[in-house]
């Protein structure tokens, strides 16, 4: 796990406060973001609007849905090992040459990454490169055509070195949470699990 490091946006008017509508993201420079990502169709539209609805923060509202996304809603296409690999390779591609790659964790219907962009690297062009090279490969390895990931994705800026600790916890025990596996290095598709091999080594 790299250290914690916070550096401010190089230039107020390439950064800051966005949104589509819907989610408020920012983009802060070479500040660590919670990202997680979610599988189309792992959370019903209708059940997602009652509980923006009925949840008065946002992380009340990421709470509620990771309860759901836990509970492996929808198509899990990410439980294929050919497609966790294929996400995989495409997190860690980018570390180092887009972002540095605190911790992350391929689940069943979403993920989970903390990383801070590097230097002029833009969190929503990040995001997008991502999300559309894995959208594409996966889809032709599942020989489907169609929307692979919800277009919104949740990110959240981290604020100090407790919060960049309580998120790589969250990140890397989520599939014990979600009764897959009894201990975090026992997901094959994460960082806890890679960590582990290489301490063995």
């Amino acid at each position: 796990m790299t250290d914690f490091q916070f550096k401010p946006k190089k230039d107020p008017r390439d950064f800051g406060w966005h949104d589509r509508g819907y989610i408020p993201h920012f983009d802060g420079g070479e500040i660590p973001q919670f990202i997680t990502f979610r599988l189309f169709g792992s959370l019903p539209q209708k059940l997602y609007k009652t509980l923006r609805g009925a949840t008065p923060t946002d992380a009340g509202l990421r709470k509620e849905i990771e309860k759901y996304l836990d509970a492996g809603y929808g198509a899990c296409w990410l439980k294929d090992d050919r497609v966790a690999e294929i996400v995989r390779s495409a997190l860690t591609f980018h570390d180092g040459e887009k972002y540095r790659l605190h911790a992350w964790v391929i689940m069943p219907n979403h993920l989970h990454a903390l990383l801070t962009p590097l230097e002029c690297k833009h969190l929503p062009q990040i995001m997008h490169s991502v999300k559309s090279y894995t959208a594409g490969a996966a889809n032709k390895v599942l020989g489907r055509d169609g929307q692979f990931w919800q277009h919104e994705t949740f990110d959240r800026y981290i604020r100090n070195r407790e919060h960049f600790v309580a998120v790589v916890r969250y990140i890397e025990n989520n599939p014990v949470k979600a009764g897959l596996c009894a201990r975090p290095e026992e997901w094959r598709h994460s960082s806890a699990f890679e960590r582990s091999i290489t301490a063995d080594e």
